[in-house]
Order: structure tokens, then C-alpha cells, then sequence
């Protein structure tokens, strides 16, 4: 009997891949068909912002109180341009200018493990020209840490009607996929990293062209573009493509280059550069390729070397926050950044209290487009 909670077309579609294999050219059903089906950009307009607030009982406890600061701020500038959603374990333990529901501030208690929501938040498609919430499994970055509580904080959401009466939230915790694990241009294209999507413990029963076939049609893209080289030191996600590419518009890609060639991740950066130098858009034109300068190697007090990357940047409505690790290259890359987003104020995050827990500005934010919350 079909699940009534996976779409007839998906349902179709995985029987499908059970009984015949699938080619990297085979033809998907459904997925282009309707020009008002897509995976939205993360540039187009913006209902809100939605952040997972850090407390003592997170693993942001030894450093709570640098961490708060860059909580704060990222709160102030998207509350200053859209609404926050604001998910945390106990209000009352908010700041002050955070304590009172407004038109720009949505507050829901529930319990959490962590605060990365990008990769535990609903991730937005438009399907027939309205925003459709899918909740794919959360398992902790293929099961590196504990993700029970957050794995439902987007159902829990949903009941306690965060978003906008009427929208639909899809489930597809039959597949695990984080939010930080895909990009899109806004005009088909789907980017992504091989390291990740096919990693032990989160889909290895389904192959490479099975993956392809379920985002292809999850998401009404085009083309999947898949990258198998590129790595952060210290990154806990088994590469996720934003943080180290990024789309900045439907033709061009900002990347992480490094030129160093006695750091350890040159020669994976260098491959993957040559990798994107082979990748063609949707109408199998090349990308305007735009490298961004690879920060100097930021250290914890034990000496591992930690994930500094300046690709980790989040677009909201008229800015961009934007990840600084108090570096020289901070200068040089907010330039290139002012230049990429013509018209947006580039905003410095100070991100060296988040890459003590291996992440920065776009992996604790989860924007929505219009018509979400």
C-alpha cells in the first residue's frame, strides 16, 4: 500500500527505481514539466530567517558566552529586514529584545539538541507557484552526533503553526539530507558534493543514480551537478557544498581557492576548481567562476585546525552576513563579495565563536522565501 505521506509521483518513481536501473541520462518524469516548480534561490525575496538558539545545554556551553554575541547580532539584522523564527528551548532565557513576540519575531519552545539549522530546518520548494515545506531525516551528519530532538523540531513547528496557514510540510524522512548539502541557481540546476550525498550512514542503499533521480525529481531540477573533491579541516559534514560553493546568481559560482601550496587543502581545492571549470548550466553554458581568497589558518587553544571559509555566507532580504575570522583576507574578501551582490549591504559576522563548533553564519540560519512564515 502506498505511504500517504510520499507523493504519488515520487511513490511511482522509487518503484520505478527498484525494478529498472537507472542511467545518468534517464529521463525523469515529472520534474521540469512545470515552469512554476523549482528550488529557490536563496537571493529571492525572503519571508524570514529561521535561527536555533544556543543555551547550556547545547554543545555551546564552554563558550556560551562568546558564542551569544554572534546570536545576537545575526538576530538584530534579520529582525532590521524580515521576520526571525526563533526556536529554543526556553524563552525566558532569551535577551531581553527577544523575550516579546512582534511582526518580526515568531518564538516556539520545544527541545533541541544543537543549533545548526540549516541542516534540521525545512528546506522550501515552489511547487505551482506556492511554497512547499519538505522535513527530510536529520541524523546528526550521518550519525557523528545526537540529532533526536532536532530531527523534529520542523514537525514540531508545523504543529505548533509556525508557518502560514494552508502550507503543505512534505515528509521525506526516508532520505536524509541536510540543507547545507545543496545549492541551487534558481533555474534548474542542483549543486552538490559526492562526499556527502554518498557517505555511509546516510543514504548508501541507494546509488549514486538513484540519489540523483530522487533530487532531480524532489526538487524539479534540471541538472545535478556533482563535485568530488574539496574539504574543510575540521568540518563535521563530509563537505557540504556551502562551504565551499556557493551560487551567487542563475550563471555564477563563488568558490574557495586556495593558492598555498604547502597547506593541506590545496590539491583538493585545485581539483575541484578544475571541476567546476567542466561544469555547464542548464543550457550547457560554462559558469562565471569566481574565486574567494582562503582565510589564514584559524587554530583551537588544543591546536586542531578549525573550518574557517568565507563561502559560509547568508543572503537575506537587502544584505548578505557574511563570515570574518579577524584574518587578513577578511578585507579582500568582502570586496568580492560587495561586487557578487550589487545592491546589498555586505554585513561582517564575526564567525571565529562558530567555527569552534565547526560551522559558521549560513550553517546556524535556514531562510524562507515569501509566503512561509
Amino acid at each position: 500500500m502506498p505511504r500517504r505521506d510520499v507523493p504519488l509521483t515520487l511513490q511511482a518513481g522509487l518503484f520505478y527505481c527498484l525494478i529498472f536501473p537507472i542511467q545518468s541520462d534517464f529521463p525523469y518524469f515529472w520534474a521540469m514539466t512545470n515552469p512554476n516548480s523549482y528550488f529557490p534561490a536563496e537571493w529571492l525575496a525572503q519571508s524570514g530567517v529561521q535561527l536555533t538558539w544556543p543555551d547550556a545545554q547545547t554543545d555551546w556551553e564552554p563558550i556560551l558566552d562568546e558564542v551569544l554575541p554572534v546570536y545576537w547580532q545575526m538576530a538584530r539584522e534579520i529582525m532590521a529586514r524580515e521576520k526571525l523564527l526563533l526556536v529554543c528551548r526556553n524563552k525566558n532565557l532569551l535577551p531581553s529584545f527577544l523575550q516579546t513576540e512582534d511582526e518580526n519575531l515568531i518564538i516556539r519552545e520545544m527541545p533541541l539538541n544543537d543549533t545548526w539549522a540549516r541542516d534540521h530546518g525545512a528546506i522550501t520548494i515552489i511547487e505551482n507557484g506556492n511554497p512547499v515545506l519538505l522535513n527530510f531525516r536529520f541524523n546528526g551528519w550521518a550519525m557523528k552526533f545526537a540529532a533526536y530532538h532536532d530531527n523534529q523540531i520542523t514537525p514540531n513547528l508545523f504543529k505548533q503553526k509556525a508557518f502560514q496557514e494552508g502550507i503543505e510540510l512534505r515528509d521525506f524522512s526516508f532520505f536524509t539530507l541536510e540543507g547545507g548539502a545543496i545549492e541551487s541557481n534558481n533555474a534548474g540546476c542542483l549543486l552538490t558534493t559526492s562526499e556527502c550525498l554518498l557517505s555511509k550512514n546516510r543514504n548508501e542503499h541507494l546509488s549514486k543514480n538513484e540519489i540523483e533521480f530522487i533530487l532531480k525529481n524532489t526538487f524539479h531540477s534540471e541538472k545535478i551537478l556533482w563535485l568530488d573533491h574539496g574539504f574543510l579541516a575540521g568540518d563535521d559534514t563530509d563537505s557540504h557544498i556551502d562551504t565551499l560553493v556557493r551560487f551567487c546568481s542563475e550563471d555564477t559560482i563563488a568558490y574557495v581557492k586556495c593558492n598555498d601550496q604547502s597547506d593541506i587543502h590545496y590539491q583538493a581545492l585545485k581539483k575541484m576548481e578544475a571541476e567546476l571549470q567542466q561544469l555547464t548550466d542548464q543550457n550547457g553554458q560554462p559558469f562565471n567562476l569566481v574565486p574567494l581568497p582562503f582565510p589564514d589558518a584559524v587554530y583551537e587553544e588544543d591546536g586542531h585546525r578549525l573550518p574557517a571559509t568565507y563561502a559560509n555566507f547568508l543572503i537575506i532580504n537587502e544584505a548578505v552576513l557574511f563570515p570574518v575570522y579577524g584574518v587578513k583576507q577578511d578585507t579582500e574578501a568582502t570586496k568580492i563579495i560587495e561586487k557578487l551582490f550589487p545592491g546589498r549591504k555586505i554585513i561582517p559576522i564575526n564567525s571565529v565563536p562558530l567555527i569552534k563548533q565547526h560551522g559558521s553564519v549560513h550553517c546556524i540560519s535556514m531562510q524562507f522565501p515569501e509566503g512561509v512564515i
